[in-house]
Order: C-alpha cells, then sequence, then structure tokens
C-alpha cells in the first residue's frame, strides 16, 4: 500500500512517538510510507533524528503549526494537498488536531481521494477548556468526522467520549494501544549507571524517587505533586521527587517548590532523550503521573515494563492499565487521596515490588509494536 502519515510536528510526545513506531513497522511490511510534519517548535524537543536512515520518507511542512492561525492554516492546508497530489496514496493516516483536520479535508478534497484514517491520540476538546472552544472543537470534530472512514484510538476512553461528543460511528472505531519498542524497557540496567544517573543529579543511593516525566505545561499536574509533597516530606525523609521534562511552567513550579521549603528534595533534569528514558525509570522507585488531559500516556507502561509501580489520575485510558493489582489509580485533583497512596509505596518496598512485578506481565504484550502494528495493518486492508 502507498501510506501517508501526517502529524503536525515531531516533538518529544507519545502520538509522535507512536506514529514514528508505526510508519517503521509499515515501513518494513514493504509498504511505501511518507510522513507529512511541520517543524518541531517550542521546548519540548524534537524527533526528527529518529526519521533519518529510514525506509519511509519524511516532509516537512513549514506553515504546519499547531496553533490556531489562518496566516499559516491555510498555506499548510495547500501544502499538504500539493504533497498527496504527487503522491496519490491508497491510506492518508492522520495524527493530532491540526493535521488530523487539515490533512483529512485536504485527503478528502483529492480527485482520487484514498482511504482516511484518523487516530485519537488524546482529544482537542476537554472539561477544563473555555465553553465556547470546547463546543468548537467538538463542531469541527465531528465535520471532520464525515470525511474519515475510520479512526484508530490508543484507549477504549477515546472511543467513548468521542461517540459520547456525536463524533463518528461506533463500527468506525479500532482500540490499538500505543506501541512501546519494549525490549530497551525490559532489559535490567547496570548497577553503576544506576549510581552514576543519581549521582548526576545529586539523588543518594538509598533515596525513594518519585518520577514524574512530563512537560512543564498547563494540565500536566506537577502542582499537585509538589503539594502532596509538601505532607509526604514531613513523614518520609528519604525522598526525592523528579520532574523530567521542560516547559513553560518551570519557574513557577520551582516557585512553588521553594515556598514549601522544599528546594532540596526536588531535582529537574530537563529534556532527555527518549532513549534515557529506561535509564530515569529504572533509576526510579514510583512513577507519579498527575495529568488531567491525556490519551493514555506512554510513560505509564513504560514504567511498568521497568516493573516499577505505576500512580496516575483517574483520567482518559489510565484506568486500562494502571489498576490495583499494578499500581494506584487517583481521584484527578485529589491531593490528599494522591499523598496517602504515596504514602502508602513509599512506606512498603515489598509493595512497591509485587505491583511492578505484575505490571510488567499485564503490559508486555498489549504494547508490543507489532501488534499495534497488525491492528493498524488490518483496518486499512478492510477499507481497501
Amino acid at each position: 500500500m502507498n501510506i501517508v502519515h501526517i502529524i503536525t510536528r515531531l516533538i518529544l510526545g507519545g502520538a509522535q512517538e507512536n506514529t514514528l513506531i508505526t510508519c517503521k513497522g509499515l515501513a518494513a511490511r514493504g509498504h511505501d510510507v511518507s510522513l507529512i510534519t511541520g517543524p518541531a517548535l517550542g521546548p519540548e524537543g524534537e524527533l526528527f533524528e529518529q526519521t533519518k536512515n529510514q525506509k519511509f520518507k519524511t516532509i516537512v511542512i513549514d506553515s504546519l503549526r499547531r496553533q490556531i492561525n489562518p496566516i499559516y492554516d491555510i498555506p499548510a492546508y495547500r501544502a499538504i494537498k500539493k504533497c498527496l497530489e504527487e503522491i496519490q496514496p491508497d491510506i492518508v493516516h492522520t495524527h493530532s488536531a491540526k493535521a488530523g483536520i487539515l490533512g483529512r479535508f485536504a485527503a478528502y478534497n483529492l480527485s482520487r481521494r484514498p482511504k482516511i484514517i484518523h487516530s485519537v491520540h488524546g482529544l482537542s476538546f476537554h472539561q477544563y477548556q473555555n465553553f465556547l472552544l470546547n463546543r468548537f472543537y467538538i463542531a469541527v470534530e465531528r465535520a471532520t468526522a464525515k470525511k474519515t472512514d475510520a479512526f484508530i484510538c490508543v484507549a477504549d476512553a477515546m472511543t467513548q467520549k468521542s461517540l459520547a461528543a456525536g463524533i463518528g460511528r461506533p463500527e468506525q472505531y479500532t482500540t490499538a494501544y500505543s506501541a512501546i519498542e519494549e525490549e530497551q524497557f525490559l532489559t535490567p540496567i547496570i548497577e553503576q549507571r544506576r549510581k552514576d544517573f543519581r549521582k548526576k543529579y545529586d539523588i543518594p543511593n538509598n533515596a525513594i524517587v518519585l518520577v514524574t516525566i512530563a512537560r512543564l505545561f498547563h494540565l500536566k499536574g506537577h502542582k499537585f505533586i509538589i503539594e502532596s509533597a509538601n505532607e509526604l516530606a514531613r513523614r518520609f525523609d528519604n525522598c526525592i521527587w523528579l520532574f523530567v521534562g521542560d516547559g513553560i511552567l518551570k519557574g513557577r513550579l520551582q516557585n512553588q517548590i521553594a515556598a514549601y521549603n522544599l528546594t532540596d528534595k526536588f531535582r529537574f533534569t530537563g529534556l532527555l532523550p527518549v532513549e534515557q528514558m529506561p535509564l530515569v525509570l529504572q533509576s526510579s522507585d514510583i512513577l507519579v503521573h498527575c495529568s488531567l488531559r491525556e490519551g493514555l500516556a506512554r510513560v505509564l507502561p513504560q514504567a511498568m515494563l521497568c516493573s516499577k509501580a505505576a500512580i496516575s489520575f483517574d483520567i482518559d485510558g489510565a484506568s486500562e492499565v494502571v489498576n490495583p493489582d499494578t499500581g494506584r489509580i487517583v481521584e484527578p485533583k485529589n491531593v490528599e487521596q494522591l499523598t496517602e497512596v504515596c504514602a502508602e509505596l513509599i512506606a512498603d518496598e515489598k509493595l512497591r515490588t509485587r505491583l511492578g512485578n505484575a505490571g510488567r506481565e499485564f503490559v508486555r504484550e498489549k504494547f508490543a509494536p507489532e501488534v499495534m502494528v497488525d491492528k493498524i495493518e488490518q483496518v486499512y486492508k478492510g477499507l481497501l
């Protein structure tokens, strides 16, 4: 098949990693694959290095940007349509909100219309938005759904929320959990590397490390973790909180930490390459993920593959992997509950080990790249 994937930008992120794994997997199976993307602008880093020396072609459209702006959006639409006219694909598969809208409209208006698939990694509308903006996004998604042949969701929760908003029909939806290149997470790191990592960030070897891997951005929930740390630090003197990532809220978060007199309890790594995530997780003890908006955060199964217990707010697809046997689910924004489940895991090493080992077995098959690519390929074939 001649397949084109379109994504807004190749920053460090779950949707982007998912898309790259999909392109690699399909190209390895002999399909002709192209990836259209915009520039990786912003503080989140980029994944263009992973597109080098691959069997798929990468095309960068400079006007394809995340923010809504007709000055960029109209040229981006035209450029996408021109690329598709030249490639003449059988399948156009879009990812993320902006690329999903522009890409699907462009594909639908081709003289030779391909089959159009959209992946739902996370919804463009959510309860924390301005009401009018929320209604606008839902209206646009409904309109674009009429030009879509199939949807692929990273969690069942995404299907349920989309249908509840009147987007598409049940028979259009397939769940394909977002693949992880598992071997790097399953392979134990050398103990000296763990010690060196902790030394680099001034973390004692005997410390219990609660790690959060997320952009320092709105709705990622760092402030709730800091609030819980204010209580936990008084109860446990051997805990360190590790924030991995960068973003516009770094200064605000550091001020909040300083106001609680917790500066010596927190470490900020800044951006780290995706290749270092297994080292980060295996050098930590508990994953704490308090995002308020997420399809299904890849870091949850990644932590489990490293045999780490995971704590997550109960949003979107989190409960499809985090359960009482693999970690702890917390009511969103409930700092008291977050504090208590963290305290439970900090105090009980045997419980952390049991949850981590069970989590590894639970997710290792669900998130294998072959499983995801198989499902996506089956959707394509079913449409042609």
